[in-house]
């Protein structure tokens, strides 16, 4: 019996050593944390452009369509106005007619120079030739330059995008007729980002540079821990029905859809708290219990605890009532 229980104390020892070997101590000091209000974030590209034609015709091959990525330069769409190639075998035809006058005009004119010099004409019959030349010859000059305009309309029959982005809407179809400066593409570009509203009480609250919690795609439950971060970068000046606007920029925001919403936690508020380790709150009958050092030894005291926060060193638990700044907490 003796023999039992040495071996009992010195298991009792045992435990007791290793509780003093991995028990710890925190001293008890109130820290500042903020205070999320959350709500609804809308993602918006900064810029939204129109593909617009530059002729009116029909629209005979349509390259895009709702989602579509496009570049700057990229031909989205080809217009073609039929009354185009008309006036060019039109003016085709004038040119020739204007040429084959020209050169007559031009014989005429050698012939009158030829008789001048034998005395045969007077020199005004000979400026009016001139004249006549000079006439027929720019108004070939004319009808080219008419050409060349001509021309320039075919090749702008294409519909250019103007800036690189992702295409909205597409509100005409193959086959379309439009007329020039007519919408052929919306094309959202520049980059996202996420457009609040929050209310104005917390209007004095919020600045440029803060750091805010974005969360993951979807409507449905989702927790501010975890989230993404994203900055806010702009607050707009001018109250909107009683709410404040402010832009956010977040990563990743490229597959979202533009108009989509996301949870967004904002910092509105700092305040601050006195939070412990989770495992140093033990539960006993419904009521939360900390160890704290006493004068003589530990001690168990009953606290009301808030929420539960991530800390450095694991999950920190806020305590709202029991502890004061200055307490030893133990934990195990």
């Amino acid at each position: 019996m003796t023999r039992m229980k040495r071996i009992a104390a010195g298991i009792v020892g045992l435990f007791a050593l290793i509780q003093q070997g991995l028990a710890g101590e925190i001293k008890v000091t109130p820290m500042a944390v903020s205070d999320y209000k959350s709500v609804f974030g809308q993602v918006e590209s900064r810029d939204v452009v129109p593909a617009r034609a530059r002729i009116g015709g029909t629209i005979v091959s349509l390259a895009v369509d709702e989602g579509s990525a496009v570049k700057a330069g990229d031909v989205i769409a080809t217009v073609v106005d039929d009354k185009l190639a008309l006036q060019l075998e039109a003016l085709d035809a004038r040119i020739a007619a204007l040429g084959a006058e020209l050169a007559n005009a031009l014989t005429e004119l050698d012939r009158g120079k030829k008789l001048l010099a034998q005395g045969v004409v007077p020199k005004s019959r000979v400026d009016t030739l001139q004249t006549q030349y000079d006439v027929l010859n720019r108004q070939v000059e004319a009808a080219k330059a008419e050409r060349s305009v001509l021309v320039q309309q075919s090749t702008e029959g294409q519909v250019i995008a103007p800036a690189p982005g992702r295409v909205l809407t597409v509100p005409v179809t193959k086959g379309s007729v439009i007329m020039p400066g007519e919408t052929v593409a919306r094309i959202a570009g520049g980059g996202y980002f996420l457009r609040l509203s929050l209310p104005e009480r917390h209007a004095a609250m919020i600045r440029e540079g803060d750091v805010v919690r974005v969360g993951a795609r979807g409507m449905g439950d989702q927790s501010a821990n975890g989230a993404r971060e994203g900055k806010l970068v702009k607050v707009y000046p001018e109250l909107d029905g009683g709410h404040v606007i402010a832009d956010v920029e977040v990563d990743g925001l490229g597959d979202f859809f533009v108009g989509e919403r996301t949870l967004v936690w904002v910092p509105v508020e700092t305040r601050e708290v006195i939070s412990v380790p989770a495992a140093a709150v033990s539960n006993r009958h419904g009521v939360d219990y900390v160890t704290v050092k006493g004068a003589d030894g530990p001690l168990d005291v009953a606290v009301i605890v808030g929420g539960i926060t991530p800390g450095e060193n694991g999950p920190q638990v806020e305590i709202l009532s029991g502890l004061s700044a200055g307490d030893t907490v133990i934990t195990p």
